[in-house]
Order: C-alpha cells, then structure tokens, then sequence
C-alpha cells in the first residue's frame, strides 16, 4: 500500500491530500527514517510513526467582512497577514483559514476560495469563492482581465510624469530568487498610474494594473525610481507607519448571477492619516 493511503486509511481525521502534505513536510517516518515520498510502498514489516503537530483552531479569528452570499466573500485585508499559506502547512492565519470557516462547499486545499492575493505587507479588498463554481467564474475574470483593480500607494520621490501607463515585463530576479524585476524576457505587466497628492519628499499615487503578475506594482514604481514607501525589498526603506504603503482600494467584478459591483475598502487609519498629511503639504 502506497504510504499516503495507508495513512489516510488508518488516521481518516485527516484527509488523504493532507497527510500528503505532512509527508513533504517531513512529520512522518518509516522505521524511524523521515519519508516525504507519497509514493514509498509499505511493507508488511514497515512501521509508520507520525509526528503531526497539533492543528490550530482558527475558526474563531475574525478579518473584517465587506460583502458576502452564498457564492462570495470580500474581505478588507489588514496589513501583516498572508493570502495563503506559503507551505504544505500552515504555521501561521491567513486569509484561506478564514475563508475556508465561510465555504458552502469545503475544499480541502491550502488555499480554499482563493482566486487572487495581495502581498503580506498590502492591505485591502480581497474576493474568494465560497464554491467551485463560484471560484470558475471569478477566476476566469482575473485570467480575462476583466476584473478592475485599483490600489493607493505612497512612493519616495515624484514621477517624472503625473499619469502615465507603464508597460514593463517582469521577471524572477535570479540574483535575488524571492523577489522580481524588469527584464527582457519576463511576462507582460501594464500598469496605469495618477498621482493623487505630493510634498517635497513623498508622493500619494492611484495605480490600477491591468496584469496580475507577483509583485507588479512594487516592481514598476521601482522602475520610475520612486519605490512604494516601506518596500524594503524594492528600495523603499522605513516608513514611519512601519508596513508597506499600498492598500488595495477597490476591487470591480462580476459576481456569480451577473451581477456588476463595486467593493471599496478605505485605507486604515494609520496610512490614511500619512496620506492626509502629504495632501496637506
């Protein structure tokens, strides 16, 4: 018997998919020898020991809610928290152990509902699926562009431009594997940008990315030479709120039952607050 069957036949408290991913991660041996083969074949001598840690309950964590039905949530995401879990498991809440509490239909993954994500240090509106269907019809949005993003964001500096549409391709930085830049043979990225207010040091920018490439408003700011304040992983240092400066503001989609919307999440307080001060300047 392969060993994730075993161990789904013999501990059916979890799921088969998810004593796969505690096999990768490491937590099962084989005669006293870590396995992280799904597929290792058992024999009738082999003992399986397992060392699962215990499950967190986050049934009870609540993220702020600004629309749901049966098909959808909406959630203004708050800086700080993970999409989804980065690993075959969670070691930490994110917005998927908060979906999945919501689902009509359950979906035994790590990342149940999630149709698009917003970097750890983003804040604002998020939309997941409660179902497979409703996850089909978002998700080809995203995939068709027809889904409408806009985000604020505080950047170093001034563009040299007020508006201006940057079309710039994006790539994984081979020096750098966790983060991307602009180069020659990376995916298309378009971004739109206006810039709302400035003073002397800092600029307020609406941006609005047509693509949904990993990291795309932080790479194309850089790209001006007017990184996203608090970006330390693209040059935009400290920022005296301590977290990144980009709020994900509103989000324009269809829903299941064709419904056109609107959801809006206004910045919280702390950025607000900074934002105000640069329109005052």
């Amino acid at each position: 018997m392969r060993l994730d069957s075993y161990l789904a036949q013999y501990w059916p408290e979890f799921s088969r998919s998810q004593w796969q991913k505690y096999i990768l991660a490491g937590f099962i041996q084989i005669n006293g020898v870590v396995e992280t083969s799904n597929k290792r074949s058992l024999g009738e001598d082999d003992e399986v020991t397992t060392h699962v840690p215990d499950r967190v309950d986050y049934s009870t964590t609540e993220l702020p809610v600004i629309f749901e039905n049966d098909d959808v949530i909406v959630i203004n995401k708050p800086t700080g928290i993970l999409t989804h879990a980065k690993g075959a498991v969670a070691d930490e809440f994110t917005v998927a152990d908060f979906v999945r509490e919501h689902m009509t239909v359950p979906e035994d993954t790590n990342r149940p509902g999630i149709v698009h994500r917003l970097d750890r240090g983003t804040s604002g509106v998020i939309i997941a699926a409660k179902n497979p269907e409703a996850k089909h019809h978002l998700q080809k949005q995203f995939q068709d562009r027809k889904a409408k993003k806009e985000y604020l964001a505080i950047v170093k500096g001034h563009p040299k431009h007020d508006a201006a549409r940057i079309e710039l391709p994006i790539e994984r930085n081979p020096k750098a594997p966790s983060s991307f830049r602009v180069g020659a043979s990376g995916k298309t990225a378009i971004t739109e940008y206006q810039v709302v207010a400035s003073n002397a040091k800092l600029s307020v920018v609406s941006l609005k990315p047509t693509t949904g490439r990993t990291h795309q408003l932080r790479v194309h700011m850089q790209s001006l030479d007017t990184p996203i304040l608090g970006d330390s992983l693209y040059g935009g240092g400290k920022s005296p709120i301590d977290r990144l400066c980009l709020h994900a503001h509103s989000l324009e989609i269809t829903i299941p039952g064709g419904q056109r919307k609107t959801f809006t999440a206004e910045p919280p307080a702390d950025l607000a607050a900074l934002i105000d001060e640069i329109t005052r300047d």
